[in-house]
């Protein structure tokens, strides 16, 4: 796996890459937007949930998903509704998850940085506050898709972050989140991501620290971005107090 673009840093960026139009917001230049499944867990917590409780079908959604026949929003909508779990099963399940264990402190090094953490994640946002809250992160700002439950073992996926202009029909646009906070608050965007549902907004973001399947991508696309395997070589790529704010 390529990592030649692991010489650039946030920092560089701030540097190279200055836009004279872009005024940072309060004492940050910088937030940060993170995916979730397979960057802060340590597995896609909707493909565990799939494999464990998924009734017969929801393979071929994501067989026609892989093939570009469906966008993400409806193979995981129609996934969704195939789970046959009631809610004690569901949350005995979400007390398994793992997350990165350095991931704590690298929101808290941010945060010292006076730099806002998102998670920003096209899965389903109970399995991420039942996981985070369990780690200690209840308060992180979480925009996901919505899960619903509509009868003892049924359910429903709602997302209200979709988008007609997502080039992915995600369940939620990672780009036009990514956009609403370079345009309406006028600071920059670090994306933290690992997989294929963050190739698109990783195009867009000032800069990208990347995991797996992502780092391919941003080489091939000449993305600027550096390269981690866990949260404690992340939390070293994070501009320090006085570069936060140039």
């Amino acid at each position: 796996m390529s990592r030649s673009n692991t010489s650039w840093s946030v920092v560089d960026v701030c540097h190279r890459a200055q836009q004279p139009n872009r005024q940072p917001s309060g004492d940050s230049a910088w937030i940060v937007q993170c995916d979730f499944d397979g960057t802060i867990s340590t597995i896609d917590v909707t493909d565990s949930l799939l494999q464990r409780f998924g009734r017969p079908g929801w393979q071929a959604l994501e067989d026609a998903w892989e093939r570009g026949e469906i966008g993400s929003r409806e193979c995981m909508k129609g996934q969704v509704a195939l789970l046959d779990m009631d809610r004690e099963e569901l949350d005995a399940h979400l007390s398994t998850i793992v997350v990165d264990p350095y991931f704590g402190d690298f929101v808290q090094a941010a945060r010292e940085r006076g730099m806002l953490v998102q998670v920003v994640s096209d899965g389903i946002d109970y399995a991420i506050h039942s996981v985070l809250q369990r780690h200690g992160l209840a308060d992180l700002p979480v925009i996901a898709n919505r899960l619903l439950q509509t009868g003892p073992r049924s359910w429903q996926l709602q997302s209200p972050w979709a988008s007609a202009h997502c080039l992915r029909a995600s369940g939620n646009c990672k780009c036009e989140r990514l956009a609403e906070q370079q345009q309406a608050h006028h600071v920059r965007v670090l994306f933290v991501g690992d997989g294929s549902s963050d190739f698109c907004v990783s195009g867009k973001a000032d800069f990208v620290l990347a995991k797996y399947k992502l780092i391919d991508h941003c080489v091939a696309k000449h993305i600027p971005h550096a390269a981690f395997s866990d949260f404690s070589e992340a939390l070293a790529l994070l501009p320090q107090p006085m570069e936060v704010a140039v």
